[in-house]
C-alpha cells in the first residue's frame, strides 16, 4: 500500500538531495511496499518483479539579473514548474514585489549569492545581467559548478570576447563548448517575452534530451489534499501511447485529479478505477490495451500498450 506519509518523506528528502531511488514490489506476499535505496543498494541489480526508479526534484533555474527579460523569464519558468532563484545586487531589481512568482530572491552580488548557495548538481543558470562585467563574473562563478544548463545572453560579438577572455584564463575547450550563448533558440525574438520564449525553448530541448522522472508539484500538491484517496503511476508502456513511464497523477473521491496520465479515455478509465479503488492490500495493476482490437472499447486506437499501478493514499 502506498503510505502517503512515504510519498511524503520523499518530497522533504529533496531539500537534501537531487535524486532518489525507490523501488516498489509489484508481486508476492510484499507487493506494495516501499523502499527509499541507500547509495550501496542502488548499485545492486532490481530482484524479480520490483519496479525501479530514480526519482528528481524539481528543477531549479537560477536567474542571475532582475532586468525586462528576467521578468517574462521567471513567469515561463515557473509555468515549467522549475524551482527559481533570481539573483541581483540592486534592491529595486530584487524584490518579491517585482518577482512575485520567484521562489527565492537573493539581493545580493552575484559572485556572492552563486558561491555561497548550493542549487545542486542539476541546475539550469540564466545569465542576463545588466552588462558585460557582470555576465562575466556570473559565467566564471558558475563553470566552477556541475550543471545541466548555463546560457547567457549577448550578441555574436559580445560572446566571442567572452570565449576568447575565458581560454585566456585557462579555460578548457570542452566547458566553453557546453555554454549555450547567445542563449535561446534562433526564432528572431525582439521583445523581453519572445526572449524569454527562445530560453525557454532551448531549455526545454536540452532537458528532455535525457528525461528524468519526478514528482511534480502539482502531484506533490495531490497526496498532501485529505480527500486523495489514488496514486496511479504508470509503470510501463510500450507502441504509441499517452505519457512515459513514471507519470504520475492524484485522483481525489470526487474525481477531481493532480496531474495527469496522458489525458483522454485511457485517464478517465483510470479516473474511474481510482474513484472506488478497494483492492486487497490498496494495491494493483491495471493493463490497457490501445492495439486495433481493444481500443474501442476506450474511444481510440493508437497501437500499444499501457501499465498502470492503483495505490491507495
Amino acid at each position: 500500500m502506498a503510505d502517503r506519509e512515504m510519498y511524503l518523506q520523499i518530497a522533504a528528502l529533496f531539500a537534501q538531495t537531487d535524486e532518489i531511488t525507490i523501488e516498489t514490489t509489484l508481486m508476492g506476499e510484499q507487493a506494495g511496499q516501499k523502499k527509499i535505496l541507500t547509495g550501496e543498494e542502488r548499485m545492486l541489480p532490481p530482484g524479480e518483479h520490483v519496479y525501479r526508479e530514480t526519482l528528481y526534484g524539481r528543477s531549479r533555474a537560477v536567474v542571475c539579473g532582475g532586468g525586462h527579460v528576467s521578468l517574462a523569464l521567471v513567469r515561463f519558468l515557473k509555468l515549467l514548474d522549475f524551482h527559481v532563484t533570481v539573483i541581483d545586487g540592486r534592491e529595486e531589481f530584487a524584490n518579491r514585489e517585482r518577482f512575485p512568482e520567484a521562489d527565492e530572491i537573493l539581493c545580493m552580488d552575484f559572485e556572492e549569492g552563486l558561491e555561497q548557495r548550493d542549487f545542486g548538481e542539476h541546475a539550469y543558470y540564466i545569465i542576463v545581467t545588466r552588462g558585460h562585467k557582470d555576465d562575466y563574473r556570473c559565467l566564471r562563478s558558475i563553470l566552477k559548478k556541475k550543471r545541466d544548463y548555463v546560457g547567457m545572453i549577448g550578441s555574436r560579438g559580445k560572446v566571442a570576447m567572452s570565449f576568447e577572455r575565458l581560454r585566456q584564463d585557462g579555460v578548457e575547450e570542452e566547458e566553453i563548448r557546453k555554454i549555450h550563448a547567445p542563449i535561446g533558440l534562433a526564432i528572431s525574438a525582439q521583445t523581453p517575452a519572445e526572449i524569454g520564449v527562445s530560453i525557454c525553448a532551448e531549455i526545454i530541448q536540452e532537458k528532455n534530451k535525457y528525461p528524468r522522472k519526478t514528482l511534480e508539484e502539482e502531484v506533490l500538491r495531490g497526496i498532501r489534499d485529505e480527500n486523495a484517496v489514488t496514486m496511479v503511476t504508470v509503470v510501463e508502456k510500450s507502441g504509441s501511447s499517452p505519457r512515459g513511464e513514471g507519470t504520475r497523477m492524484v485522483v481525489c473521491r470526487d474525481g477531481s485529479i493532480y496531474g495527469t496520465i496522458g489525458g483522454g479515455p485511457i485517464e478517465f478509465a483510470a479516473v474511474k478505477e481510482a474513484r472506488n479503488f478497494s483492492d486487497v492490500g490498496g494495491f494493483s495493476i491495471r493493463e490497457y490495451d490501445l492495439s486495433n482490437s481493444k481500443a474501442a472499447t476506450l474511444g481510440m486506437v493508437c497501437g500499444g500498450k499501457v501499465k498502470v499501478l492503483f495505490e491507495k493514499l
